[in-house]
C-alpha cells in the first residue's frame, strides 16, 4: 500500500511540473512585426496570414504574446515580445522554423517568474495589463520592484509620510488613502511627484503605480529646519517612514533631537542628499536633514543602459560621451582615450551630492515626471535631481513594513544596505568610495530578504559587499544564514543573531579594527513577533 501511494504521489508531482507554463522573450527581425490574436477561452489563437507561424502556434496553447520594453536595448525596443505558452519547446520551434520573423529569444528562469505587476505598470509590463499612462518605468525593473510586489504591494495599515509641497487628495492616485496634516504650497507639483513615486495607487487602470502603492499617506509641509515639528506630528500619528526631498545647509541640535525621538518612536526618516555636484562639493558639503544621525541619505545613480555601447552620444564639441549607463554614479561619463572610447569615467559635474553620510544611491535621471503629467497631461522624464531618489527608498521601507509589520526599526537600514548592489567595480566609482554608502537600492532583494529571514524553510544569503564602516544588525529565523564573498572590516559593526545556522562560506572576511566589532549568535529560543502579511498567502506553499 505504501508503494502504491508513493508511485501515485510521484506521478502527480511530475504531472504538475510538466504543466507549468513557460515564459520567454522573443526578438523580432522587424520592429513593425505585430501578430494579431483572438481570445478563445483561456488562451490566444493566431489570426495572421503567416503559414509557418500559424502551423507552429496551433500546436501550443498561447496565454500571452505582447510587445514589451522589458529586457530590450535601444535597437530592440519595439522588437521584443513577452510570451507565455504551455510548453517551453515553443521557443526552439519559433527560432528554427520562423527565423524570417524572429532573430533570438530566451526562456525566463523559474526564479524570475516570482513577480507581480499591477494593471498600470507601463511599457515594460509583461504579466500586467498596462491600462495606465503609456510610459517607461524601467527604473522599477532595475530596482526589481515587481519582485517585491510578488510578496506585498503594501498595506493600508502602513503609513508613509510625505513632508513636501501639497499632495492633491482628489486625484485618483491619492484619493481615499491620504490625510493632510498641514497644508503646503504647490511648488510646481513637487509634492505630487514625490508622493506618486512613493505610493501612487496602483492596479487602478490609471496613471502609474508608486513603489508601495497600497500604503496609506500622511502629508504635511516641508522645512521647519530647527525643530522638524511637522515630522514629529506624523511620527506621533503612526507614520512608519517619512520622506524629506528637500535640504538645508545648517545643522541644528534641536532637529537631531527630534529625529532621535522619531527613531525611538519607530519612525524612519529618508532624505535626499542634495543636488550640488561633485565639482562644487568635493564630497565635503553636508546637507540636512539627510546628514543627521538616524536618517537614510539617498543620492542618485544611473541605471538605464546596460552597456556604454547602448548609449554613446556625440556632443556639440565633437566628443563622445555615455549617458545614463547602468551602475555609474554620474548621469554622463567621458573617456580617457577619446579615440578608442576606453577608460570611462564619471563627469564630476553630473554627480548629485555625494558625501560620507550618504547611505544608498537610487535612480533619478530617466524617472517619469508624475507631476508634469498630473498638471499638464504631458509625458516627460526627469533630467537630473536627487529629490526623486529618496521616495524610492521610502516606498521600499513601506513594503518592508507591510510584509513584516513587527520589523525592528534598527534593522531596516541594515537590510537595505545588505541587499544593495555593490557598484565599487564600475568605471571609476571607486574614486568616490566612502561617499555613496552601500551602493544601489534593490527594492526586490530587500523585500525578499525579509521574506527569507522570517520563513522557517528559507535561506538568507548575504554576499558580494565590502563594508568598512556602518552598524549592521540582523535577526533571522530562517533555516540557514550564509555569508559569502562578504567583507566586514575596519570600523564595520555586525550583530547577527539567528535561530538556526550561520554559515561562513568562501571569501568571507570578518576583520574589524578597534572601532568595529563582530557578534554572531545562535539563539534557538527566538520567536517571531508577528507573521508575514503576504499579498498571496499561497506563496508559502510554492
Amino acid at each position: 500500500m505504501k508503494y502504491s501511494f508513493f508511485v501515485f504521489f510521484c506521478f502527480v508531482t511530475l504531472c504538475s511540473l510538466s504543466q507549468e507554463k513557460a515564459w520567454m522573450y522573443l526578438r523580432a527581425q522587424d520592429s513593425l512585426f505585430a501578430p494579431k490574436f483572438s481570445k478563445v477561452d483561456d488562451h490566444l489563437v493566431y489570426d495572421g496570414n503567416d503559414t509557418k507561424l500559424k502551423n507552429i502556434l496551433q500546436k501550443y496553447k498561447i496565454f500571452e504574446f505582447k510587445k514589451t520594453f522589458k529586457k530590450a536595448t535601444n535597437k530592440n525596443l519595439k522588437k521584443t515580445f513577452f510570451v507565455i505558452a504551455d510548453k517551453k519547446t515553443l521557443l526552439t520551434d519559433l527560432l528554427q522554423k520562423t527565423n524570417h520573423l524572429f532573430e533570438s529569444g530566451e526562456l525566463i528562469a523559474p526564479e524570475d517568474k516570482k513577480i507581480f505587476e499591477p494593471n498600470d505598470y507601463g511599457l515594460t509590463s509583461t504579466i500586467g495589463a498596462n491600462k495606465g499612462v503609456q510610459v517607461n518605468l524601467d527604473y522599477f525593473d532595475f530596482l526589481k520592484v515587481p519582485k517585491a510586489w510578488y510578496y506585498t504591494t503594501g498595506s493600508r495599515g502602513i503609513v508613509v509620510g510625505i513632508a513636501d509641497a501639497s499632495v492633491d487628495t482628489t486625484n485618483a492616485e491619492f484619493k481615499g488613502k491620504t490625510k493632510v496634516f498641514r497644508a503646503s504650497s504647490l511648488s510646481k507639483g513637487h509634492g505630487n511627484g514625490v508622493a506618486g513615486i512613493t505610493a501612487a495607487q496602483g492596479d487602478n487602470g490609471y496613471g502609474v503605480p508608486g513603489v508601495c502603492y497600497d500604503c496609506s499617506i500622511y502629508a504635511t509641509d516641508y522645512g521647519h529646519f530647527k525643530d522638524l515639528n511637522q515630522l514629529l506630528e506624523l511620527s506621533r500619528a503612526g507614520a512608519k517612514v517619512i520622506n524629506c526631498s528637500w535640504v538645508s545647509t545648517r545643522f541644528y541640535q534641536t532637529a537631531q533631537d527630534a529625529i532621535d525621538e522619531m527613531y525611538n518612536n519607530g519612525t524612519i526618516i529618508v532624505a535626499a542628499a542634495g543636488n550640488a555636484d561633485w565639482s562644487k562639493t568635493k564630497g565635503e558639503k553636508l546637507y540636512y536633514p539627510a546628514s543627521y544621525n538616524h536618517v537614510i541619505s539617498v543620492a542618485s545613480i544611473s541605471y538605464k543602459h546596460e552597456t556604454i555601447e547602448d548609449h554613446t552620444l556625440l556632443s556639440k564639441t565633437g566628443n563622445y560621451y555615455g549617458e545614463n549607463i547602468r551602475g555609474y554614479l554620474g548621469r554622463t561619463l567621458g573617456f580617457k582615450d577619446k579615440e578608442a572610447l576606453t577608460g570611462p569615467y564619471n563627469y564630476p559635474v553630473s554627480l548629485t551630492t555625494l558625501n560620507s553620510e550618504v547611505d544608498l544611491v537610487a535612480p533619478s535621471s530617466g524617472q517619469f515626471r508624475i507631476s508634469k503629467w498630473m498638471f499638464e497631461d504631458e509625458i516627460e522624464y526627469i533630467w537630473e535631481a536627487s529629490s526623486p531618489t529618496a521616495p524610492l527608498v521610502t516606498g521600499t521601507i513601506g513594503l518592508m513594513y507591510s510584509l513584516y509589520p513587527c520589523l525592528p526599526t534598527d534593522e531596516v537600514e541594515s537590510i537595505l544596505k545588505l541587499s544593495a548592489w555593490n557598484i565599487d567595480s564600475i568605471g571609476d566609482n571607486m574614486k568616490y568610495k566612502g561617499n555613496y554608502g552601500a551602493g544601489a537600492l534593490q527594492t526586490g532583494d530587500a523585500v525578499e530578504m525579509i521574506y527569507q529571514m522570517v520563513s522557517d524553510n528559507e535561506t538568507v544569503t548575504i554576499d558580494n559587499q565590502n563594508f568598512s564602516r556602518s552598524d549592521f544588525k540582523l535577526t533571522t529565523y530562517s533555516k540557514k544564514t550564509i555569508l559569502k564573498d562578504q567583507q566586514f572590516t575596519d570600523a564595520a559593526m555586525l550583530n547577527l543573531t539567528s535561530k538556526n545556522q550561520i554559515v561562513l562560506s568562501e571569501n568571507t572576511v570578518l576583520k574589524p579594527n578597534a572601532e568595529g566589532s563582530i557578534h554572531l549568535k545562535i539563539d534557538p529560543t527566538l520567536e517571531k513577533g508577528c507573521d508575514l502579511q503576504l499579498r498571496d498567502p499561497s506563496i508559502l506553499k510554492k
